[in-house]
């Protein structure tokens, strides 16, 4: 299996490659919002299908309480190390349809400055479908070229953008079936198309949903403001009460379980390649913004953070209406960084937001979707070979980053199959996942299709070692 011959499959079948993936954006498996439910279904039937076509055995749509979970291998020798691939092909809700500057479902191919080679806009073209279909194409290629190395399994789950409720317990009843070595996954980046990474660290979750309610309806707001407690700006002072002047957050205990890195590590760590200018200019921020003593890169990778994620209540609609509403919501989520635990931290907010309350208001903490954080290892013969696979692909050593995003799969993965994980992604943080215009490069597809077998090659090699 040579580099050379893989580039030239590619190269010969990248249109192929192109119009699959685009068959699949096109389908809004949008898992949240239950009136794409049937899309998201017929998702994973194309899903399998894809498998089936490429050379997977025993692809199956195994159902759950939720949203099923396509499965599928290639055993060519129980003696052989086995790899299971993850990922997901649900997608995050398109809105703000109005900011897209093409359909979120019309996946087109455009130039931008960091691609230049062209960009693939559409939802779910980075997260996940572009990089889970990146490991489909890459097992067709060993497949035709009768060159897999290994055995072979995937999980593709319809969950993962709402929490993956289901899949720890699909993991719990299929044990034997999952049984691996190690766990491959593409659902996070690189720092640059030019510096390659592989991500050893994410960031836990934990997400509530909070409400405020004040007069058992709206109230005219002349008749009874001053008098009585408006929810939303109660909301506002309590949101408001979480963090200090230094965005030091203030829930009693919040910090007690925080993994402090040693300066020699923060140092090493700031030593990846970033302009603070170009930050700033990719985002058209006048300055940043975040907790004080810690660079950019340290705050979204090794410190917890608070953030409203939406708020809403009263009034929304055209012209004016003058109430003071009865109720008033907010979303928050809290990333989280080793040893923290989501439910110890849940608990904590629930407790501290119930703590601030006035009697004036009535407060619900609702949780919802969480996960831990995780590190994993960089002395693995899989972190190694994933490491000699990009470094053969890009020319270059890539660097080991935490992430400042979730995948609390990584933490299920270790606690019920007993397996490590390695993260092998191929997107840019600019590729604006979850929001409007999310994209993701063509050069980052096809380097996908060409690194994963090699992966395959030097994890066989260095297992057998």
């Amino acid at each position: 299996m040579e580099l050379k011959h893989i580039q030239n499959y590619v190269q010969a079948n990248k249109q192929r490659f192109l119009d699959e993936l685009f068959e699949l954006l096109r389908i809004p498996s949008v898992s949240a919002d239950p009136k794409f439910k049937a899309d998201v279904l017929r998702t994973a039937e194309a899903v399998k299908e894809k498998l089936v076509a490429a050379g997977a055995d025993k692809v199956e749509v195994c159902p759950t309480k939720g949203f099923p979970i396509v499965y599928g291998e290639k055993i060519i020798d129980p003696k052989l190390p086995t790899v299971l691939v993850y990922g997901h092909y649900d997608v995050q809700p398109p809105d703000p349809l109005d900011l897209w500057t093409s359909g979120p479902f019309e996946p087109v191919i455009q130039k931008t400055a960091l691609h230049p080679e062209g960009a693939i806009f559409a939802r779910g073209s980075c997260d996940d479908k572009g990089q889970v279909y990146m490991h489909v194409k890459a097992f067709e290629y060993m497949m035709k070229n009768n060159c897999l190395p290994c055995n072979v399994k995937f999980m593709i789950e319809g969950e993962e953008e709402v929490g993956s409720s289901n899949l720890g317990i699909y993991c719990e009843q299929n044990k034997e079936k999952l049984k691996a070595d190690v766990i491959l996954i593409s659902d996070t980046g690189i720092i640059a198309n030019d510096v390659p990474a592989i991500t050893v660290g994410l960031r836990g979750l934990s997400y509530v949903e909070v409400e405020v309610t004040g007069p058992n309806r709206d109230l005219h707001s002349g008749l009874y403001g001053g008098a009585v407690a408006n929810p939303i700006n109660i909301l506002c002072e309590m949101i408001a009460k979480m963090k200090d002047e230094n965005n030091h957050i203030t829930i009693p205990g919040f910090y007690d379980d925080v993994e402090e890195l040693s300066a020699e590590d923060r140092a090493e760590m700031n030593r990846a390649p970033f302009s603070l200018d170009e930050y700033k200019k990719a985002l058209n921020l006048g300055d940043i913004h975040g907790e004080k003593s810690y660079t950019t890169i340290e705050r979204t990778s090794i410190r917890p953070t608070l953030d409203v994620n939406g708020i809403w209540g009263g009034y929304t609609g055209e012209g004016a209406k003058t109430v003071i509403a009865s109720k008033a919501y907010a979303k928050i989520s809290m990333r989280l960084v080793p040893h923290q635990d989501n439910d110890k931290i849940t608990k904590m907010f629930q407790n501290y937001f119930e703590s601030v309350a006035p009697k004036s208001v009535k407060v619900k903490v609702t949780p919802h979707h969480g996960g831990d954080p995780v590190v994993t290892p960089t002395n693995s013969v899989a972190y190694k070979a994933a490491s000699t696979a990009m470094e053969e692909t890009f020319g270059k050593k890539p660097i080991p980053i935490r992430s400042g995003g979730s995948v609390p799969i990584v933490a299920l993965f270790k606690t019920v199959l007993g397996v490590d994980s390695v993260l092998m992604g191929f997107g840019l943080d600019s590729d604006a996942i979850h929001s409007p215009n999310e994209h993701y490069g063509v050069f980052n597809y096809l380097k996908g299709i060409e690194t994963i077998p090699l992966f395959f090659k030097y994890y066989a090699e260095m297992s057998a070692k």
